[in-house]
Parts: C-alpha cells; structure tokens; sequence
C-alpha cells in the first residue's frame, strides 16, 4: 500500500470510527449490527427541518384536538416530543433566532415583529451556510420573511436552491401578498413566477424531487404557509371531517372548518416527505424536526390579495394560556417534536429549549467548525436528545418582544412590559413548572425574585442591537401578522 492510499484509509477508519461514536443506533448489540453501524453512521445525516406557522397548541392530535394529524401523531409517538420548546411570540424573530442561533434583538429592533426588511446583515453565517461547507445541500421551500427583496433572499444566505414566498404569507391560490410593494412575491431561487395551484401543495411538491433525488447529506428546511391567515384547503381535505359539525354557528363552522382542512393537508404533506425518505432507503439517515414558528391566533381578518373568507374563529392553544404575539406560553411554547428512526429513543422531553438552539445543534452533529466565536445565545441540545445528559444545568431563555420580554430561568418566568400607547408597563412572574398554565402571579410574593430576573434581564439586553441597520430597509411591520 502506498503512503497516499495508507493515509487515505486511515482517515477513512477514523471518521467511521466518529459517526459510530456520534450517532450510536439504539438497541444495537455487537458483531454483525456493529458492522452495519459503522457503514450507516459513517456520514452525516440528512436533515429535513418543518416549521408550521401559526399552529396553536390544540391544533394536533397528541394534544386532543379534533383535527386530523394521524402522520404528525405517529412521528411524535416513535421520536422526542419537545414538550417545552420555546419560541418567538411571532414569525420573523422565530426565524431570525432559527437560523441564526441568536436571541433575535442581536440582529435589531426591526426583526423583533414580522418585518419584510432585511434580517441579516450580509455574511451572517446561518444554519443553511454552515451546512453548505460541511458538504450539504441545502434547499427551502415555502416562506423566508427575512427580508421582502430578492436581494434578501435565502440564496444569500447559504441556500442552493430556494422556492415559495420572500414575505410573510400569500393567499393559498393566487400566492400573492398583501396590495403594495411586496404583492407579488411568489418565487424560484428569487426569480419571480407564476403558477397555479394550491401554495400548500407546490411548497411540497418543491421539496419531494430534492428529497429523491438522495443526493447525501441534505438540508431542506419547509417553513409551510399552514396555517397562517389565509386560511382554506383544497376541498379533498375539507371532505375527510364530512358529517362534523365544529359550531352551531355557520360562519364559525366553515371557518373551523377551514382550519381544519389546512392542518390535515399539513400533516398529509409531511406524510408524503416520509414516504418519500423511505422509497428512497433515507429514513434511517434523516433527522426530522417540526416546529411550529409561534402560537396559534384565535381569529382574524384577511388582508391578503385574493377572495378567501375571514376567519372569525381559528387555533386554540388551550390549556396554555394567551396566542400568538402574546408573551404568555401560549405565544411561545408549541407543538415540538424531533424524530430519528434507531439513533433517538421515543420519549417526552420536558426540559426548556429554544428555537435558537437548533443551529448550534445542528451544525456541531454535522461537524462544522465555526470561523469565529459567533456568540451562540442557543444550545448544543444533542445530549439532550439522546440521553447523554439526563438533567440539564439550568438555562436562561431570552424572548424579546416589542411590548416587553420574558426571562425563564430554572422554572421561573418573569414577563416585564414596556409602558407604551397600548400596554401598562410592570411585571409578572410565574413558576411555569408549578404553574404551566400561568395562573398565579407571583410577582407581588417574590419581589426578591423578581429583582434577580430584571438584573439578568438587564444583562441579556446589553447583548442587543439597539437601532436597525441604515442599510436593512424601511424596518416596515406587517400589521396583518399580529
């Protein structure tokens, strides 16, 4: 063997040798399953990320709702339900803190409510960047709303491909925004299109030749339209709930009704991304996460270009309490889940997490050595995941908001309001362990407590960007996504 092949082979040996250790398949014994081990574990996995917009707590199946999520059901019975998995209170800042791992104020008072300016300054690394130069393929389809100009867009930002809407959410048919500037947004890797069909079913028809053309490693990341205002489905979806009745009021039921469609056709979707993985012989080495980007709205007007009905009545995130845009847990904590056929054993995870955790997480499984400290508010949560760390150190949770901010800390939950034209300043605070359905403020019996958590808070802000960049845009707030 010459020297070159030698050295060859060893690194080969080597990094088998690492994705054995890194991804040990569970249940595994020795001998003959600890070869195939080596062979399935030696490259990184593939890693298929699903955000839902606006889906309430109650909205899913394994939180008792009515709607129909029988593949969404079945991922969290056979994966890690994330049953304290934080979020934005809205869309943009979500996405900000997804694919940055940073508490989104980093980036600016502009990103902390749904914005169609620029979110990241030009050369942020990102969750898609990092995994292009580990040797990933990285794809989305579906809403970006990091920024409203093709010059914004995600192919900026370490996507290879990319597909759907730059801003904040379309009309399901017409796939237009609201009338203005950014109406017309619908986009392939940010040339503008126009098709027809349903927006639910071209996101997903979008990502199902990515995922069979098994092109290893891949990163496709869907941030689906569902269920965000406009709210309707194609008409199969509404005949699988025929003969429901959801109110006696007939408005309210067609909107229910709506609704309902629109989370089945969701799960139908991500059914067929993982029959996809199984034709292809992909299931064993991909990671499916799902998230939902915030808490469900409980109704709304419809101020997007196109002829759907308003939704007077839409998400419940009972028994948590408050939605969307809300600084309570049902603003921002969601319906979470993470799955991994023989590498994640099924199981509930209670311990808090954020959606800013998920890049350090993601980029350090796939190997990725950062250029510089890029000051990571997230964690690596891989421990967590697989049971390495049974009990976690505690953590500090940031939520920033333009009405104010929440600080969990070790079970404890301070909300601090701004004093501002719609809201009376002051302090709230909840043991959310105890108290998950924040009942009990406990602010005026633990002043002492309420002091420790403003001083972090104090802390946490010093980290922030106070005013937005002169080049990120009009800094404009879509005031139909509250």
């Amino acid at each position: 063997m010459n020297p070159t092949s030698r050295r060859d082979f060893l690194k080969r040996a080597g990094l088998a040798a690492l994705g054995a250790a890194l991804f040990p398949r569970v249940g595994d014994g020795a001998g003959s399953a600890s070869l195939a081990l080596k062979k399935s574990t030696a490259r990184k996995p593939n890693i298929l990320l699903i955000v839902a917009d606006d889906l309430g707590w109650a909205d899913v199946g394994w939180h008792g709702s009515k709607f129909l999520t029988p593949v969404l059901d079945r991922l969290v019975k056979e994966g890690i339900e994330l049953d304290r998995h934080y979020v934005q209170p809205v869309c943009t800042p979500t996405r900000t803190a997804l694919l940055s791992g940073r508490w989104t104020s980093r980036f600016g008072p502009h990103v902390l409510a749904p914005s169609n300016s620029r979110a990241f300054p030009p050369g942020t690394p990102t969750l898609a960047s990092a995994l292009k130069q580990c040797g990933y393929t990285t794809h989305l389809s579906g809403k970006w709303h990091l920024g409203g100009k093709a010059e914004w867009g995600p192919n900026h930002y370490g996507f290879d491909h990319s597909y759907g809407a730059l801003c904040g959410a379309v009309d399901p048919w017409t796939h237009k925004y609201r009338q203005g500037a950014f109406e017309d947004t619908w986009h392939r890797d940010l040339q503008r299109v126009d098709e027809e069909g349903n927006a639910t079913e071209l996101v997903a028809r979008e990502v199902l030749p990515w995922i069979k053309q098994a092109h290893a490693p891949w990163f496709i990341y869907v941030p689906f339209f569902a269920v965000h205002i406009p709210v309707d489905a194609p008409e199969e979806y509404k005949r699988r709930y025929a003969g429901v009745k959801f109110d006696a009021d007939p408005v309210k039921h067609d909107s229910l009704l709506r609704l309902a469609a629109y989370v089945n056709q969701l799960d139908t979707k991500v059914g067929e991304f993982i029959a996809a993985l199984e034709a292809t012989g992909q299931r064993d080495h991909t990671l499916v996460i799902f998230t939902s980007d915030n808490g469900g709205l409980p109704g709304g007007k419809n101020p997007y270009v196109g002829k759907v009905a308003d939704s007077p009545v839409l998400s419940s995130n009972l028994p948590l309490r408050g939605h969307k845009n809300t600084l309570y847990e049902g603003g921002v904590r969601v319906s979470a889940f993470v799955n991994w056929p023989g590498r994640l054993k099924p199981g509930k995870l209670t311990a808090p997490l954020h959606a800013a955790d998920w890049m350090p997480t993601l980029t350090k499984l796939a190997g990725w050595t950062p250029p510089a400290d890029l000051k990571f508010d997230g964690l690596d949560i891989w421990p967590l995941l697989t049971g390495a760390v049974a009990k976690p150190d505690p953590r500090t949770i940031y939520i920033p908001h333009p009405s104010g901010a929440i600080v969990l800390r070790d079970g404890w939950k301070l909300i601090a309001r701004k004093t501002t034209k719609k809201n009376a300043g002051g302090v709230e605070l909840y043991n959310v362990t105890a108290d998950p359905y924040e009942e009990h403020d406990l602010a005026k019996a633990e002043p002492e407590r309420v002091q420790e958590l403003q001083a972090l808070l104090v802390e946490l802000r010093r980290g922030d960007l106070a005013k937005m960049p002169p080049d990120a845009g009009d800094g404009a707030v879509d005031p139909s996504d509250k």
